[in-house]
Order: structure tokens, then sequence, then C-alpha cells
């Protein structure tokens, strides 16, 4: 029989890149980890260039997604995992996003959204009620820095971190540590002391920069300015996890 979730037709379309069945870095437990297509960002150590463009991928419908999650529901569920939806940039299809997540909320799988933060609010305000965690990357704090690393405004990633506070919603906030480019100090503490100031969020990740999407750009032709980074050391990590705990956060 049937879940109630399943029994209205799935009609919304969406464009995806592709789908991770086994994800174990995008929230809690194993995750079944949508990567939508297009994002308005151009970060510059993007791991993913791939998707950029909307236009790339296939199209799909929420309901040919939800089939494919439930073949994996049970490993999902007995590792305390669920549902993530990355991309890209999600947000840049909230009507398709939203419609998968109510699905998987109402199958009771546990959902998460993974976004830069770079939309309307209004956008975000369709998908959130559908979200059980937000996972927000906010690329660095100093606002040039920021210009530079994405080439986008960093403003609306800003106000979307202070709606979830408002609103409770739980998040974990991802900042990559990138040496050279990310690791100064000020640009650390200062986000470091924003985000103390968000009492929804349960978990700061430091994910190192590395090298394993570099083969992408190379494909694309796009130039890639960081070919010659060196992934951070261990002490640089540490170092860094230190300076967010200064301030009470808890960091893995």
């Amino acid at each position: 029989m049937l879940t109630p979730a399943l029994t209205s037709p799935l009609t919304t379309t969406g464009r995806i890149h592709s789908v991770e069945t086994c994800g174990t870095v995008d929230g809690p437990g194993i995750r079944y980890v949508v990567f939508t297509q297009g994002c308005p960002l151009r970060c510059l150590y993007c791991h993913n260039p791939d998707c950029r463009t909307v236009e790339g991928g296939r199209e799909v419908t929420a309901a040919e997604i939800m089939a494919d999650i439930l073949r994996y529901r049970a490993y999902l569920e007995a590792s305390h995992g669920g549902v993530t939806v990355t991309g890209g940039e999600p947000l840049m299809q909230p009507e398709f996003v939203a419609e998968l997540l109510r699905c998987c909320q109402a199958a009771g799988l546990h959902t998460a959204l993974d976004t830069s933060g770079f939309s309307d609010l209004e956008a975000a305000q369709q998908v959130l009620p559908h979200t059980d965690l937000v996972l927000l990357d906010i690329k660095s704090f100093d606002r040039d820095l920021y210009q530079r690393v994405t080439h986008v405004s960093q403003e609306p990633t800003l106000r979307l971190a202070n709606y979830l506070k408002e609103i409770q919603k739980p998040a974990w906030i991802r900042f990559v540590l990138v040496p050279g480019l990310t690791d100064p100090e000020n640009n650390v503490e200062g986000l470091a002391q924003f985000v103390s100031t968000l009492t929804n969020v349960e978990w700061v990740e430091v994910l190192p920069f590395h090298q394993m999407g570099a083969y992408k750009w190379e494909a694309l032709g796009y130039d890639y300015r960081l070919k010659d980074t060196t992934p951070p050391s261990q002490e640089q990590i540490k170092h860094v996890k230190a300076l967010f705990q200064q301030y009470g956060l808890n960091v893995r």
C-alpha cells in the first residue's frame, strides 16, 4: 500500500545533476543526496562546477526521485539518516525541492537542505516548512573576500541565517578552509562571532579544501585559479576549529 505522501500525483519537475545513494558527509547518518542543477555562485574552489548551468543535467519529477529514495529507506532509517538536497543551489528550484522534501517528511524521512543562502527569502520560505535541518554554507565573513570567493554578495546568505534564527530552524554552518584564501584570522573570527549569535545553530563544520574537483574544471574549459593551492594541514584545521570553539560553538 502506498504511503499517504505518494497517493497524490507528484508532477512538479526539476533539473538534477545526479544522486548519491550512500552519502555520509551531508547531514546526520547515511543520506540519499540529490544534486540539483544550476547555481548563481562562481566559487573559486567549487568541486561541482558541472552543476552551474540550469540547462544541464536531466529533468525529473518529484515522483521519480521519491520512488528511488524509497528503495533505500531501510538503511536510511537504520542509520538515523535521511534525504539531503544540495547542488548547485537548490533554492533556484523551490517548487521542486519543496515538493520532494514534503513527500520525504510524509514518508517519515529526515530532510536536509544544503544551501549557500543566495536566494530570495520567499524561495526559502517555500522549502523550509518541509526541511528538518539546514546546512548553510557561509563561504566567508569578510564582505570583500566573500565577493572575491563567490562573485556574489553575501547579504542574502546573512539574511537567511538571521531568518533561520528567527524561526529557530535547526542549522549547521559549513565553512570551507582554503589556505591563502579563506583562512585570515579576522575572517574566521568574524564568522565565529556572528555564528555565536545564532541560537539555532547545532554545529559548525570546518571543511578542508581539496582538489578532487579540479579535473572537472579542466574538462569544462574553466579557468581554475586554485590549481596550485594545497589542502590545509592538520595543524591549520585544528587552529581554525579552536577559533570557533572560543565562541562556545560545537565544531566538527
